[in-house]
């Protein structure tokens, strides 16, 4: 855990007391108590549905009724708008990122709060220099100029951070901030945490990542239930007693992975290269070649712009004919241009942002959850509301997904449960190939174990998955073979047994295995 010491005698950056929030006859949360101090990181832990998206939407703003009360510098405070919570020093990272896609970099740090000089006229010219200033606390060496739509995901993460400080922040809540980022890029977070602590801050962060809790909290409060179970410093709470407080039980055992169930080849892609860029671009994926058995987990490590993520969008038939090589869908060649024709094959794709291409956050979970496989809840094209919200509560069920209704729009879950709805839209098609990218992102420790267990119930009736995760402890545990990339090539195929976290690392920085590397010379030369 963090070696920093809070000074017991400095006054909290805020107090919370009491905080109770109701929606219709539900409590999300019930007599809460939380304070935030200067130079501290304070991690706000609990499955999802605990209450902390709740507890932090109060603090900034977002929900003016509440019961409790709220003081800034000693300050009674009431915010009735996100605007005013700003003004009073709180700034909020949200998981699902704020940020204006057609306006540049320079005018999202600076959105909501536009620098103008005489006649209210925006000053683009001073606000560019400083979100250059501020871009480099970073360390990001990023044009200002370019239009957010043409970012990664990481580096809008990076700038929806450079955001925050614009604001001059004294506390900052950082909701999953690294859910998108890569292992530099997460360390170079946690150095500018550093940096903010020292400068008086008060970091309140949000993560379902053990590891980094115990690298970077100083203190930890844990809400379970919408109620508070406690509050310690990190360094007197291990973290299988904080997995306990968490989920109220022991976790024995968090990656239960059974024994593999390998069967007939169910997948296989030949000299397979990805252009989403376009035809005469430099390819994203470039000539691989891999294949998977039904009952099996096929694991895909490395790191940011390894072209992952491009390579199952590939397969799915999500850059259409922008893809060269040949795919093999139980040993028949195939053309996969469509994802409907993928779909109805039997191969479906769980991406990486459930917000922009999982779910439709206006629709209910029952339109959600049968939205991919609506055609087979329609026997004779006709629909049949009865049929619909029995498969859905079925399949959610078994996933222990926490909504009050299945009726409740699907922009009124949380992160974990969001995606929970999106895997149930998938199950629904009865996959027999299964692409999951980053299935366990923003998902809670409990919630991670049912996935898992639920994984395993695939492989056993056969389904057949190929997993991206950027977690090491999950891919190795959860996996029967990894396969790793680093710039669209593949640069390690590893048994089970083979596979450790130096090895798959290595192998995600580019360099090759001397067991891999002439097999790789081959696939070049064809």
């Amino acid at each position: 855990m963090s070696n920093h010491t809070i000074n017991k005698k400095t006054e909290p950056l805020a107090r919370m007391r009491g905080i109770g929030k109701r929606f219709g006859t539900n409590w999300a949360l019930r007599n809460v108590d939380f304070e935030i101090h200067p130079g501290e990181t304070h991690a706000l832990a609990g499955e999802n549905g605990a209450g902390k998206s709740t507890l932090i939407k109060i603090l900034a703003g977002v929900y003016p009724d509440f019961e409790g009360t709220i003081h800034i510098n000693n300050k009674p405070f009431k915010p009735r708008s996100p605007l005013e919570a700003m003004d009073h020093g709180v700034a909020v990272i949200h998981q699902e990122l704020s940020l204006a896609p057609s306006l540049s970099v320079a005018d999202n740090i600076f959105l909501g709060k536009t620098i103008t000089r005489w006649g209210g006229f925006v000053d683009y010219k001073i606000q560019k220099r400083k979100a250059m200033r501020l871009l480099e606390r970073l360390g990001l060496n990023l044009d200002v100029n370019e239009p957010i739509d043409n970012l990664s995901i990481a580096m809008r993460q990076l700038v929806e951070i450079a955001k925050a400080l614009g604001r001059d922040a004294r506390i900052i809540v950082m909701d999953e901030p690294t859910s998108a980022l890569n292992a530099p890029e997460v360390e170079k977070l946690f150095s500018l945490i550093s940096d903010l602590k020292r400068q008086g801050c008060g970091i309140v962060y949000i993560t379902h990542k053990m590891e980094e809790i115990e690298k970077i909290a100083d203190r930890i409060t844990v809400l379970r239930d919408g109620r508070l179970i406690g509050a310690a410093p990190a360094s007197q709470l291990p973290i299988p007693e904080l997995i306990k407080w968490m989920v109220g039980r022991e976790m024995e055992q968090q990656f239960p992975r059974h024994g593999s169930h390998k069967g007939a080849e169910s997948l296989r892609v030949d000299n397979f290269s990805v252009y989403p860029n376009g035809a005469g671009s430099k390819p994203a994926v470039d000539r691989v070649s891999f294949g998977v058995s039904s009952g099996e987990i096929l694991g895909v490590g490395g790191l940011q712009g390894s072209g992952a993520s491009e390579l199952l969008m590939g397969i799915f038939g999500g850059y259409g004919s922008l893809t060269k090589g040949n795919i093999f869908f139980k040993n028949q060649k195939v053309i996969l241009h469509q994802p409907r024709k993928a779909i109805d094959m039997g191969i479906t794709l769980l991406t990486n942002d459930r917000k922009a291409t999982g779910l439709v956050l206006s629709l209910s979970i029952i339109a959600n959850a049968t939205l991919a496989g609506i055609r087979r809840l329609s026997p004779g094209g006709w629909r049949s509301n009865k049929r619909e919200r029995e498969a859905t509560k079925k399949i959610t069920s078994a996933m222990n997904l926490q909504a009050a209704s299945l009726d409740m729009l699907v922009n009124e879950l949380s992160g974990g449960n969001q995606q929970k709805v999106v895997i149930a839209k998938w199950l629904q098609t009865k996959p027999k190939v299964l692409l999951l990218d980053e299935p366990t992102r923003g998902i809670d420790v409990g919630a991670k174990r049912e996935i898992y267990h639920l994984m395993n119930e695939w492989t056993a009736q056969g389904m057949a998955i190929i997993l991206i995760t950027s977690e090491m402890p999950e891919l190795l545990a959860m996996s029967d073979r990894i396969m790793v990339m680093h710039r669209g090539k593949i640069t390690a195929h590893l048994t089970r047994e083979e596979a450790t976290a130096e090895i798959i690392l290595e192998a995600a920085m580019g360099r090759q295995l001397p067991s891999f590397a002439k097999a790789m010379e081959g696939d070049q030369r064809r």
